[in-house]
């Protein structure tokens, strides 16, 4: 399956991600002129060995015309992946990563994400995940965004961290987090009126659900937390954007692991 990239931000670190594992197979640049921008992306591209042409920009239009609205805006510059069908280098087996993080005493973080299902806020959850230290983050098979490395506007919202991100699908998330907290992972629900964040105290081994902004954290697995936590707020609305409260809570919890 193809997949065509666009965006300064995604197309950059995507070359980048390519350069330093060495998997450079399938991806090629296509770009009308150069700016600083550009440049910097070509030079890059050029080190790790990765196809660069020069084309009209009606040739760059007709490669993004597929491509939802908001991601067709292409600059200048267009990042084509002939291989994208492939496995994604961050996606990890959930089995294998719990199994190594049960017998290790490093502290981690693990988000799992039930039911967020909009594209743009799974794309700037990643990028606070790579900001902030995630370990892992874990999405249903069901319910979910799909594929995250075939993800265009993913790619594009999360300024390319969901090349780098660890993260896992898995088919149940109810055992999924049975097996979290088998691990030695404490469990906290994001949700209101669950305890104050600035009270809190999280312990190395931490596990963070967020659930959709329509319902919530289901049912099954907010019977599963050890604790709900919430983010004081003064707005007149009655909630955060889920993106944003994973933001906020990430950045706790990081700033908490430098203290």
């Amino acid at each position: 399956m193809k997949q065509i990239i666009t965006g300064f931000h995604a197309i950059e670190e995507k070359v980048r991600s390519a350069c330093e594992s060495g998997k450079i197979e399938g991806l090629s640049l296509s770009y009308s002129k150069i700016g600083p921008r550009v440049k910097k992306i070509l030079d890059v591209a050029h080190t790790a060995g990765i196809p660069c042409a020069q084309v009209e920009g009606k040739t760059l239009d007709l490669l993004v015309q597929n491509l939802p609205e908001a991601l067709r805006d292409h600059r200048g510059i267009v990042l084509s992946n002939e291989n994208a069908g492939e496995p994604h280098s961050n996606e990890v087996n959930f089995d294998a990563w719990i199994a190594g993080a049960a017998l290790s005493e490093e502290p981690a973080t693990v988000l799992v994400l039930d039911e967020i299902t909009d594209p743009y806020n799974v794309g700037a959850i990643l990028r606070s995940c790579d900001q902030f230290g995630v370990s892992l983050a874990v999405m249903p098979q069901r319910n979910s965004v799909g594929n995250v490395s075939e993800n265009e506007i993913i790619a594009r919202s999360s300024a390319g961290a969901s090349s780098y991100v660890p993260y896992s699908v898995v088919k149940n998330l109810n055992r999924a987090i049975q097996k979290i907290k088998d691990a030695g992972f404490w469990i906290y629900g994001a949700d209101a009126g669950g305890e104050s964040v600035q009270n809190l105290s999280f312990p190395a081994k931490t596990c963070i659900i967020m659930g959709s902004e329509g319902s919530g954290i289901s049912r099954l697995l907010e019977e599963q937390c050890d604790s709900i936590v919430s983010i004081p707020t003064c707005g007149k609305i009655d909630s955060l954007n889920v993106s944003v409260a994973t933001g906020v809570l990430l950045y706790e919890r990081y700033r908490q692991n430098l203290n």
